[in-house]
């Protein structure tokens, strides 16, 4: 895909599954940012709930070596929105705010005032330029409709297509003599032996969960949800639905609003109804959904299941006990026709990971505190741990991600927790070479069931563009208003609609109450932009 468009993503990207992102607490900046001394830099930092203090990050006194600087840290891990809206309507915000769309661009609209624009500033930012020459993406992502630059994304290189892949417990199969489900009908049999024959064999035929999905947000889906089954009906979606829209034969759609929806609702309830789904689907949070999926010692306790990895979602213990699946066929629907959910522009590009106060006086030292996040090895400890921790440099140009030390945690945990990660600035060179962690391997190998499904995505044609939109301010507005009103709506009733049922009934006067709420509107908008992001293509 050409890369010549004019830029990036709007306010909409959510951070829910791969996430389920629990970001918190920084402050700063004003006349206060930087202390007035010229290389005190206080930064605002935006983490993932499992990651440690910065202090215990051993790149961080490389940073400010490389930069010049002394960092004050101030770490946010929870009730970051609620915090930002605050500090963003007070005008005060730090020198540097860092954090994988932690200002977003809606913020960057509303309060632009606030920001710098850091196209006036490349020359002192050889690193990001660099990664803009190279990945010309990343520039349109960054730039402004007038051209403005007031943040810089991430690049992460390695990430496979998809976030999610499918599971299920094959030793569970193969306890009760069944086959892989390929079709919704097969699916829901197997589930239904598993709820009754116990599965798992521990002599409790009550304890098993057939089925289970990752906690959506307020405003929409994400990875890990059953929002994957939309891809049997052709729907392509991407990072599990997260921004609610997307793109077919040229038409911008809403999930909330396209009768494939109702199908899969319609399914999801025959299978709740059935007791084949958690009955806490609806209400656990993240931890608890992950901690179900890992089981009681060797007892796996989840039968169908969708993650990233299956260590991630089932813990080593459990893991070898799961196969990851291809997409399930779907009544009436063309093999040809069925996808996956696309998120490439999802996992290996990090919007808006770092942003400059306007109103700074420490101008160059924060600009330097940029650059070096950028630098290759600094951007290699960002993402994956210090090196002879984490990562060892094993020549100029070539790196080893180590196991967890503990030796007990899988890598994706051990990543999250000893660093920022898929959080934090940086630019994964495309002419480096890096031995992977085993939880990229086993993403990669995973997604092999899925890859027929993703050949049948386009790029262009069929993915919702968001990260290459640039709104208007008049449109970011009308945008976020909207979703706000139509997405509470929309949510309230996939939760009711699944557990108690009533969308065949209610679903004409649900289509109304979203119109009246702005979903068409916002299609509307998102069409004239997804035209022009099509034209700029050639």
């Amino acid at each position: 895909m050409k890369r010549s468009v004019r830029r990036r993503t709007t306010a909409a990207v959510s951070v829910a599954a791969v996430a389920a992102l629990m970001l918190g607490a920084c402050s700063g900046g004003g006349e206060n940012g930087g202390g007035g001394d010229g290389n005190t830099v206080h930064i605002l930092v935006t983490k993932h709930a499992l990651t440690g203090p910065m202090a215990d990050m051993a790149w961080v006194s490389d940073l400010e070596e490389m930069a010049d600087v002394t960092i004050v840290w101030e770490e946010i891990s929870s009730d970051w929105d609620q915090k930002k809206s605050t500090m963003l309507a007070a005008g005060d915000i730090p020198d540097l705010i860092v954090g994988v769309n932690a200002i977003t661009d809606a913020d960057l609209v509303t309060f632009n005032g606030l920001f710098e624009d850091l196209s006036d500033d490349m020359d002192a930012l050889p690193n990001v330029q660099g990664m803009f020459d190279a990945v010309p993406a990343t520039e349109v992502m960054a730039t402004q409709p007038d051209g403005e630059i007031f943040s810089v994304p991430s690049y992460r290189r390695f990430w496979p297509e998809t976030t999610t892949r499918q599971y299920i417990n094959q030793e569970w199969l193969d306890n009760l003599d069944l086959e892989v489900p390929t079709t919704w009908d097969e699916l829901f049999d197997v589930l239904t032996a598993f709820k009754e024959e116990d599965a798992n064999g521990n002599g409790d035929p009550n304890d098993e969960i057939p089925m289970d999905w990752a906690p959506p947000g307020n405003s929409g889906f994400g990875g890990f949800q059953a929002t994957s089954l939309l891809s049997s009906l052709g729907m392509p979606i991407s990072d599990g639905g997260s921004s609610t829209y997307f793109v077919e034969d040229g038409q911008v759609g809403s999930i909330f609003t396209d009768p494939r929806y109702r199908t899969v609702v319609e399914f999801l309830r025959e299978c709740y109804a059935a007791g084949l789904i958690s009955e806490e689907v609806m209400t656990q949070d993240y931890s608890t959904y992950q901690s179900v999926g890992r089981g009681n010692g060797d007892t796996a306790t989840v039968g169908f299941s969708w993650g990233w990895t299956a260590s991630d979602r089932f813990g080593p213990q459990l893991a070898d006990q799961y196969t990851a699946t291809a997409p399930l066929a779907a009544e009436g629907v063309d093999p040809s026709e069925v996808v996956w959910s696309y998120d490439d522009y999802y996992l290996n590009y990090g919007v808006n990971a770092i942003t400059m106060s306007a109103q700074t006086d420490v101008h160059d030292a924060a600009l330097r505190v940029i650059d070096a996040f950028y630098d290759q090895d600094m951007s290699l400890q960002v993402l994956w741990g210090d090196f002879g921790t984490n990562i060892e440099k094993t020549g100029d140009d070539s790196y080893t991600v180590l196991p967890p030390a503990d030796g007990q945690t899988d890598p994706s945990t051990w990543k999250w927790t000893t660093t920022l990660a898929d959080l934090g600035p940086g630019w994964i060179r495309d002419d480096i070479d890096v031995q992977l962690p085993a939880d990229l391997d086993e993403a990669v190998t995973q997604a092999e069931p899925l890859a027929e499904a993703l050949s049948h995505v386009d790029p262009v044609a069929d993915v919702f563009p968001i990260q290459f939109f640039s709104l208007r301010s008049e449109d970011s507005s009308t945008i976020s208003l909207n979703e706000a009103n139509f997405a509470s709506i929309a949510m309230q009733n996939w939760a009711t609609w699944v557990t108690e049922g009533g969308v065949d009934t209610a679903w004409d006067a649900y289509l109304q109450e979203l119109d009246a709420a702005g979903v068409n509107q916002n299609l509307e908008i998102y069409q004239r932009y997804y035209d022009d992001y099509v034209a700029s293509l050639g």
